[in-house]
């Protein structure tokens, strides 16, 4: 067994060094995680027209059934709740089943009775900032246009309704604070795919592989030894953007370390599991590198990253389901933002494991069949 192990880590330590050994790849390996991780908390933005919502109507009176009716009227949004109590709303916020939920209290109708000016809590899940920013616009000009119809038809001169918002997780809807804790998974996943998928054709095309063939490892030692160099990378191309998160852009990180590293550790293991599937199948690297730069788009595009999966056709939503970017994304930023325990993600890392079952030993078969 220690044998076993020791091999393993030559293996380990003979993989680090040819990636690190070389300065262009040590810069090609910190310097674009560097770079990306800034432009993207500066510059990038994206925006979305389409909400689902929940309401919460305590009051019961015909002005807010009206305001909700024109609501599911503009087609922009879908209700997928009608609540009873407040407690319900933590639920469906927390659960992601609504992006915000309309409340109307209990003496909004005696106050719109009374030609007082009725409140309307707009509460909003704003770990998707951008979406929630562009919601509660859509719902604040629904209600100025209903004001303006309730002041023509029953007089006054103040507006009959006034919206109160809430937003959690992201009280100043900040593009970045949505934007970071996701890009922590997926901008690391690039170069570890890459650097798994060309490990094996490297090998092949510098002529030494044959060498390693006929050396007292087996196969599965070497697809281990192969593994762990591109898992310790990722994991630390994870930490740096998580870093620039946390200290350059001052975003509060509310969860627990040891959730969020169980997450992604599960999620880089499946990560290298198909790189290395890449690289056992492919014959070169310029072979392998077409295939990684596929799988990787392929990941990014089905995500949940710039575009809500709620908003994709339901195909897509479908395919989404084997993408394991996606499960890494929503627990990042649901332990990043929400705070989320390790009860709150199981949702999210079983898939990982599941697909770090498969992968990892479809990358073993490979290597017996194909290279052996």
């Amino acid at each position: 067994m220690v044998d076993y192990l020791c091999t393993i880590l030559v293996m380990c330590r003979k993989e680090l060094l040819a990636v690190l050994k070389e300065p262009r790849n040590r810069n090609i390996l910190l310097v674009p995680v560097l770079l990306q991780g800034l432009l993207f908390g500066y510059a990038a933005t994206f925006d979305l027209n389409r909400a689902s919502y929940a309401v919460l109507d305590q009051s019961h009176c015909e002005a807010a059934t009206d305001l909700v009716a024109q609501l599911d009227g503009t087609g922009l949004f879908k209700r997928v709740a009608t609540l009873h109590r407040p407690g319900d709303i933590a639920r469906v916020i927390e659960e992601q089943k609504a992006l915000l939920v309309l409340q109307f209290g209990p003496q909004f109708g005696r106050q719109l009775a009374a030609g007082n000016t009725a409140p309307v809590q707009l509460i909003l899940d704003a770990r998707n900032s951008i979406t929630a920013g562009t919601a509660s616009s859509y719902v604040s000009s629904l209600i100025d246009a209903f004001n303006a119809d309730w002041r023509s038809r029953h007089g006054g001169n103040h507006p009959a309704f006034s919206v109160a918002s809430r937003a959690w997780y992201n009280p100043n809807l900040e593009t970045r604070w949505d934007l970071l804790p996701g890009i922590i998974a997926s901008l690391s996943v690039v170069q570890t795919l890459v650097l798994a998928a060309q490990s094996v054709a490297r090998e092949r095309e510098q002529g030494t592989f044959d060498q390693m063939l006929v050396t007292p490892m087996t196969p599965m030692q070497i697809m281990i030894g192969k593994a762990i160099p591109p898992i310790l990378i990722g994991l630390t191309q994870s930490t740096i953007l998580f870093l620039i998160t946390r200290v350059w852009f001052h975003i509060p990180f509310a969860g627990s370390l040891l959730t969020l590293y169980l997450g992604l550790i599960m999620f880089t293991i499946t990560s290298v599991g198909i790189g290395l599937s890449i690289s056992a199948f492919s014959t070169s690297m310029q072979q392998s590198l077409l295939y990684s730069f596929m799988t990787v788009n392929l990941l990014s595009m089905l995500s949940g990253l710039l575009t809500p999966i709620k908003s994709m056709p339901p195909l897509l939503r479908t395919v989404t389901l084997f993408n394991p970017l996606r499960y890494a994304i929503d627990l990042v930023r649901r332990v990043y933002l929400e705070g989320a325990p390790l009860s709150g993600v199981v949702s999210d890392i079983w898939p990982l494991a599941i697909m770090a079952l498969i992968t990892l030993p479809t990358a073993a078969w490979l290597f017996r069949h194909r290279l052996v």
